[in-house]
């Protein structure tokens, strides 16, 4: 008595020991580094509680997904930023208003 059932390891319409066309080769390849391409740095930015500050810091974040030449313009930015928040630091606060005279207060009766 013949069975039709392929035995282990053999694909239907194969012959023992061949490989089916859609069969996997292997483990998948991953794709080859490309050191030029876009890589995250890795870097812990902590919030300083300075919401200037802390935007500069986020902005920091979109040179992870430039190539090193687009690295330059984001931190420019960054610092021009940081600078002009510094900067604002050392202002003088403006003056209180002073408040109008009162007028003489006349008691005679």
């Amino acid at each position: 008595m013949s069975d039709s059932t392929p035995g282990p390891g053999t694909a239907t319409g194969t012959a023992p020991g061949e490989i089916p066309q859609d069969a996997p080769q292997g483990p998948p390849r991953a794709a080859p580094h490309d050191p030029a391409a876009p890589a995250p740095l890795g870097v812990v930015r902590t919030p300083t509680g300075d919401a200037e500050v802390d935007a500069q810091l986020k902005r920091l974040a979109d040179a992870d997904r430039l190539t090193a030449g687009g690295h330059i313009e984001v931190y420019e930015d960054v610092h021009r930023g940081l600078r002009d928040a510094l900067t604002a630091l050392d202002a003088r606060p403006a003056p209180a208003p002073v408040p109008a005279p009162m007028p003489p207060y006349n008691n005679r009766s």
